[in-house]
């Protein structure tokens, strides 16, 4: 199964992202999560530190062929593809790669083509493949989710956040990006304003398969800088991300 999250920036779709590992990671399965957005802050909330990137991968790979440390005729995918598995770091628990971005002024492009490529060389290694999708829609007209099975959509309750999510629910659908499951997750919703943020949604035309409220422990780990995947069990927003975990494996 591979789960994509998406949304505006800003909308909460590295909590997202970071308590889905969580609580698959109580499942038993091989686990991935895919750090795709160029800001790549999954690492610090899950308390991993990573020393390389695939950008560093592909950046590094460009200077060994400038200085001609790489001879005529090799294949340069197979140098790429075995230094992007040594850049994997694995836990117990799950394994995590980051994408970055290229170091020079280069369009991100480059990084998007072969996260197309690395998931279809390893999604055989792994039950779950989760995907932090870059902010926005790129990723949708890049087609770098195009073999997700469940595209999970993050707003919060502003108009942006609402409209990127609409947005991604129709571009999806204009460029025939078929998902076996397009939900929306609701997040930093106040008490009393559900029903006011669930019509709002409903426009969108995608189902809500979850909702966050505010959260002051979120909000002091992330002033604290605490690892996100460190959230207590009884929590709302792990027991919400635990009831959606349960819908997806049924």
């Amino acid at each position: 199964m591979i789960i994509a999250v998406s949304g505006k920036g800003g909308t909460g779709k590295t909590l997202v992202s970071s308590l889905l590992v969580k609580v698959l990671s109580k499942t038993n399965k091989d686990i991935l999560i895919i750090d795709a957005d160029p800001d790549s802050n999954i690492p610090d909330t899950l308390g991993i530190n990573v020393e390389k990137s695939v950008g560093d991968v592909r950046e590094n790979l460009k200077k060994d062929i400038n200085t001609g440390n790489i001879s005529v005729g090799t294949n340069k995918w197979d140098i790429l593809d075995y230094n992007i598995m040594t850049s994997i770091v694995e836990t117990k628990e799950f394994d995590l790669l980051v994408m970055g971005r290229p170091e020079g002024s280069g369009c991100y492009c480059a990084v998007n083509n072969m996260l197309r490529k690395i998931i279809e060389n390893i999604s055989s290694n792994y039950d779950v493949i989760i995907i932090d999708t870059e902010a926005g829609l790129e990723h949708l007209s890049r087609r770098t989710t195009q073999n997700v099975d469940t595209m999970l959509v993050v707003s919060d309750p502003s108009a942006r956040g609402i409209l990127t999510a609409s947005r991604i629910g129709k571009l999806a659908e204009e460029l025939e990006i078929n998902f076996d499951n397009l939900y929306l997750i609701l997040n930093r919703i106040k008490e009393g304003e559900e029903d006011n943020i669930t019509q709002k949604a409903a426009k969108t035309g995608l189902d809500v398969i979850g909702l966050i409220h505010e959260n002051e422990i979120v909000s002091e780990y992330d002033f604290e800088g605490k690892p996100l995947i460190d959230l207590p069990n009884d929590s709302e927003p792990v027991q919400t991300i635990e009831n959606i975990v349960k819908k997806l494996l049924e």
